[in-house]
């Protein structure tokens, strides 16, 4: 399972790094970063936020393989990686009854 996440950051960060070159080495248009998560781990958008200085945090994961990916887009469409990983679970909290510690 090491070796996958190492293959999977390894490849993510050389994708990402050849359109961004003025950029970090991990980002890339927004585009090419959803089209090639897509195509080579089958991972989908499964949540998003909004972050710090207005930049879109989005959470993406294949359930047939676990793996899962988070990334950043800023203001100007560029999307960077942020982390990348193995064991992805989609889980819904419910809130502790008030008067409860969590």
């Amino acid at each position: 399972m090491i070796a996958r996440n190492l293959g999977l950051t390894t490849a993510l960060a050389s994708l990402l790094a050849a359109p961004a070159a003025a950029q970090s080495g991990r980002c890339a248009p927004r585009e090419t970063v959803v089209q090639r998560l897509a195509e080579a781990y089958g991972e989908t958008r499964q949540s998003m936020g909004l972050g710090a200085n207005n930049a879109v945090v989005e959470v993406f994961a294949s359930a047939a393989s676990g793996s899962w990916t988070i990334t950043v887009t800023g203001t100007n469409g560029i999307t960077c990686l942020v982390a990348a990983g193995q064991g992805y679970e989609a889980v819904a909290d419910s809130l502790p009854k008030p008067g409860n510690d969590a």
